[in-house]
Formats: structure tokens, sequence, C-alpha cells
């Protein structure tokens, strides 16, 4: 591609002073413009850098202090500045022959593609025309301002408001096409429409007013042809009037007494209440104001119905444009505003279709009412958690990184606080991150239930569960323990997972999971850790095994029921050894007796002691297999250990 061309940027950030520094070094001069360009590009170059610099002052006032938040991505260098997308960028038609053609961002040919198509439209749209003739040029006229000024002032509306509409219109179709929507807020956009509903009422008001002042003047005229010695001066500013104005004025004025005859005189029509008011001869600008807009207001909404007209047939077609213009505005009022107020209804109107849906389905399958409670109970929790928004589905649609930084932001601190997991790198853990799945229980939920197979871990954001085990249902063994949020549940699919010798077959759930309060979780699904932990082997298995040890629920449970079976064995081997102890001394007692012979009650004492002694060791003998065999099934099985080194593939 030649250097020489325009140069075109596309999803790169581009410096200011790179964009400047490239506009001199490849000048514009491919035979499309001409050199003679140059100096405009220079002025609009120095232009940007003065705002660039004015940019900056007003950013460093605002923010004197940055914060950075832990995880952030390092920022790029300070002469890095992003630029924001020009909206007067435009791709040239020359080149959308393949593709989406060259998008130009050249200063120098956006100024001259501008200039020659809306520029002089953009200069008549700003310049304040109606305000200098209103303000500036109609209180130094001292002759012919009233009726003279008044022709110029609908020149000068023409010539401002049709090219602001000629704007306006196609930007506003250009921010709907591109962004979708004008308004974030439902009822900013309600009150958008209104709002143009009520400029639109404010100018037929004006209008009225105006054409009022044009039929006054028409009056004037007619009278004035009927007297002799009546000039048009009459009608202007000054001291050269004839004496004729009195009799003018008084002919059109409006009276409670002669209106029948002020009608045969001159047919006002639509505008005889303007005139018939005072508002016309008032200077107080407010009730002007107010009144004109009240009457367009009023019209506009009744699309002209109560609208007397004359047979002047410029009158008509006013009235007529009032007819039409109030019926397709307030069709649009109506049409945009129930569709911005509907808009802030809609979830709720889709969460009620879905409970009527569900109540007809559990109806038709005749399900209890403790099923039908729960699942009421369920989509209420599920509303109001998330208000229709489905979450997951809003997730995955976004790009890889936006994906990625949401889960880091949502899931991170969960994982870290998994003691298996907090040795992680964060490639690994950006991978978990983008694993996990949000699922929500209601109260009183079972989980996961002992001996069903285990397909998930679950890591607790709020809400509080209970596990409990019976060792298989083993009768005497009973254990529970309470998780919170933070805690994690399921750890023996991490088991699974991480032997990379395991069958298909999911693991067995040694405990069983009830929420307590309304739970929101994320979970981890089998075959994502599988996917994850088989790079998680590489990692040390000494440091793992201990973790993985002292934090599992099964490894605890299984500690203390060893422990507790270990201090009975203790005891009753304690116990054992005393009463060898006291039979001995008793024996060494009898021999040591002097050689005198004993009386009858201590040898009947002794022979007692002695049988008694004898039996509860030979019970002790004979039951020590049943001891040994019910301490035995009070112990769960030993869980097993994750293989957590090197394989060699």
């Amino acid at each position: 591609m030649d250097s020489m061309k325009l140069k075109h940027v596309r999803f790169t950030d581009w410096s200011s002073e790179t964009s400047l520094s490239s506009n001199q070094e490849y000048p514009i001069d491919d035979g499309l413009y001409p050199k003679k360009t140059r100096p405009i590009g220079r002025i609009l170059g120095s232009f940007q850098r003065g705002y660039e610099r004015v940019s900056e002052r007003i950013t460093s006032l605002k923010n004197p202090l940055s914060t950075h938040c832990v995880g952030d991505w390092p920022r790029k260098e300070s002469g890095l500045r992003k630029t924001v997308l020009d909206p007067q960028r435009f791709v040239r038609s020359s080149s959308q022959v393949f593709g989406r053609g060259e998008l130009i961002d050249d200063p120098v040919a956006i100024a001259k593609r501008y200039i020659s198509t809306h520029f002089i439209i953009d200069i008549l749209a700003v310049l304040p025309l109606p305000q200098m003739a209103i303000f500036v040029i109609i209180p130094k006229t001292k002759t012919k301002a009233p009726l003279l000024m008044k022709e110029m002032l609908k020149a000068v509306i023409l010539s401002q408001y049709v090219p602001r509409i000629m704007r306006i219109y196609p930007l506003y179709k250009e921010v709907t096409r591109t962004s979708g929507i004008l308004t974030e807020s439902a009822w900013a956009g309600a009150v958008y429409n209104l709002f143009l509903y009520m400029l639109a009422s404010h100018v037929v008001g004006a209008f009225w007013y105006l054409f009022a002042i044009d039929r006054e003047e028409a009056c004037w005229q007619k009278q004035c042809k009927k007297y002799r010695g009546c000039k048009d001066t009459d009608f202007y500013c000054g001291d050269h009037r004839s004496g004729n104005t009195a009799t003018l004025y008084g002919a059109c004025a409006f009276n409670d007494t002669d209106e029948n005859n002020n009608q045969t005189v001159f047919d006002f029509g639509i505008f005889r209440d303007v005139l018939k008011s005072g508002v016309v001869e008032s200077r107080n600008f407010p009730e002007k104001f107010f009144y004109c807009f009240w009457w367009g207001l009023r019209n506009l909404s009744s699309l002209g119905q109560n609208l007397q007209t004359s047979t002047f047939v410029g009158e008509i077609l006013f009235a007529i444009s009032i007819s039409v213009f109030g019926l397709i505005l307030f069709s649009l009022l109506i049409g945009n505003m129930q569709k911005y107020l509907q808009s802030t209804t809609m979830r709720i109107e889709e969460m009620r279709v879905k409970r009527t849906d569900a109540e007809r389905w559990m109806a038709h399958r005749m399900l209890p009412e403790n099923l039908r409670e729960r699942i009421r109970r369920y989509e209420q929790y599920k509303w109001q958690e998330t208000r229709g928004v489905e979450e997951e589905n809003l997730v995955h649609n976004l790009p890889k990184d936006l994906r990625r930084d949401i889960k880091h932001h949502l899931c991170l601190d969960l994982l870290k606080r998994v003691p298996m997991f907090e040795k992680m790198d964060e490639q690994l853990l950006d991978a978990l991150c983008d694993r996990l799945k949000p699922v929500l229980y209601t109260e009183k939920s079972c989980i996961v239930r002992e001996m069903d197979p285990v397909d998930e871990m679950l890591f607790i954001m709020r809400g509080n569960l209970a596990t409990m085990t019976t060792n298989g249902g083993r009768t005497g063994f009973f254990n529970t323990f309470d998780l919170k949020a933070g805690d994690f549940c399921g750890e023996e699919l991490l088991t699974w997972a991480l032997d990379p010798h395991s069958s298909s077959n999911l693991p067995i759930s040694t405990r069983t999971v009830i929420a307590q309060t309304e739970v929101q979780a994320f979970a981890l699904k089998a075959a994502d850790l599988k996917f994850v932990a088989s790079q998680f082997r590489r990692l040390h298995s000494k440091q793992l095994r201990h973790a993985f040890r002292f934090y599992s629920l099964q490894w605890r449970t299984w500690a203390a029921c060893f422990i507790q079976v270990a201090w009975r064995r203790h005891y009753k081997r304690k116990l054992d050894k005393s009463l060898r102890e006291a039979e001995d001394r008793l024996q060494d007692a009898l021999a040591n007796e002097p050689g005198m012979s004993p009386s009858l009650g201590a040898t009947i004492y002794a022979s007692r002691f002695a049988s008694n002694t004898l039996r509860s060791l030979r019970q002790n003998r004979a039951r020590n297999p049943r001891v040994a065999q019910r301490l035995l099934p009070l112990l769960p099985q030993k869980p097993a250990e994750p293989n957590f080194a090197d394989e060699d593939h």
C-alpha cells in the first residue's frame, strides 16, 4: 500500500502526539486533496493540542489522587493516552470494494469533508439570529419595527430552525442506530418524549401568536381602505402618523359589548381568543408565553377539534397542520411513553407469566402441596436475587476478557479461601473462575444426600449449610457440621478429580448437605474440575496432602472417629491393667500371710474375691472380641488420598 495514501487506524490505541506527528510525516497528496489544505491541518492541529492541554488540566483538577485496586492490570505509560473515537470519522466510498472499507481519521480529510457538507448548515443553526433580532435590532428601530420586524422574524425563524431540524434528526437516528438506545433509564425516555411534545406545543403557540398579529394587520389594512387619507405609515411608530390611528384601532379592537359587530367587520377565526384576551398588546412576557403555550398544548391534545376557522386559506391550512401534527405527535407520545414505561414492568410481567405457567403445570401433574410450596418459594427467591436477569447467559455472551474479569472479581476471593486452591497460580485460578456457575438454594433444600453421586463442588457466597453423616447408615453414628460464607463442600469430587487412575463413575457423597437459610453459591462441575486438576498435579505433593487432610470434612470426621475408637481401646486396656494389678496385690498379700491358720471369715472373703476376679477376667476375655467388633463399625472408612505426584506422560 502506498505510503502517500491516507492512513487508517483500526482497533489500535494511538496517542495524540503520535497521530499529529504521523500527519506531518505523511502529507495528504494523493490527488484527492490538494496541498493547499496543509495550513488548515496545522490550524486544526494547534486547536487539537490546545484542547488536549485544557482537558488534561481539568482532569488533573477533578482527579488529584488516583486509587489502585488489587488485581488491576498495569497501566501504560503516561504518554500513551487512549484517544476517544471521533464521530466525524468516515469510510471512503472508493475503498468499499472489499470488506468494510478504509476508516479515515485524518483531521485534514475530515475537515475538508465537513466544510463541503454540513459546515454552512451548522453555522446557520448555531447563530443566535432570533435573539439578535428581538433584543438588538427591534429596540433600535423607531419607525417600521412592529410590522416589518414581524416579517423579518419569520425569515429568521425559518433560516434558524429548519437547519437545526435538518441536523438534529440525522444525529438522533445515528445515535439510536449505533447505540440502540437514547436514554439509559425508562423514565428518562418517557420524560424525553413528553418534553418533545411540550416543545411542539410551544412552537404551535408561538406561531399562533405571530399569525394573530398578521390577521390584526390585515384587519387594519382592510379598514384603512375605507378611510380617505389613510396611509401605510399610520401603522408605524413615530410622530408622522395621521389621525386615523385611533379609528383603525377601534374598528379592529375587541370588546364584550360589540363582539358580534366585530365579527361582521373582520372574521379573526381561531385568533379571536388571543386578540380578545389582550395578550397581544400586553408587555408581560410570562403572560404571553404561558397563554400561547396553553393554547398550543390544548389544541394539539384535542387534535384541533374546537378550532372555528374563518374562510382565510392560510388560517385553514394552519388549523389543518395542527390537527395532522397533533395526531402524529400524540400517537408518537403515547406509543413511546408506553414502550418506555412498559420496559420497567416487562420483567415483572414475564415473572407473572412464568408463575401462571408453573401453577398450571403443577395442577396438571397433580403435585402435592408441599412440592408446590417449595417450587413457589424457589421462584420467589430467584426473582428477588436476580430480578429476572439470567446472569449466566448474560456473562456467557460477553467477550472472553470481560467474562474473565467479571468472574475474577466475583469468585477469586472465594477460591482463595479454599486451602487447596490458594496454592494455584493466576492462570489456573482464572480457569477455575471461568467455569464457576452461580446457583441458588432456598431454605431446607437438600442439596446432596449421603451415598448419592457428587457431581459438583459448592463455594458458598451467602447463607448457611448443615452437613451431616451417619457413616453409611450405621446405627449409633452421627456427625454434623455447619458451613458458612466462604466455606466449601463436595471435596470428594476433588479427590476423584486429582486421581489420574479414577474411573468415570462419580464419587459417592459421605455427607448430607441441607440449606439452613437461603444460599447463594458458585458450583464447579465435575468435568470442569477434572480438566483443571490435570494441571494441578504438578504442584508440591507433601504440602498439598497435608492441607487437603487438614481442611477436608471427610478427613476431619474420620480423624475424630479414629481418636474416639483409640481412646476407648486405651481406656479398656487401662481398666484391664488395673484389675490385674489388684489381683496380683491380693495374691501377694495372701502369700505373705504368717504361718498361723487364717480365720474362717478371711478365708471366705479371699475365696469370694478370687472367684469374682477370675469370673470378670474370663468375661473380659470373652467380651474383648465383641468390643472390637462393636467399635470397628463406628470407625468410618479411611478416605482415599488424592494423588498429587507428578505424572510422566
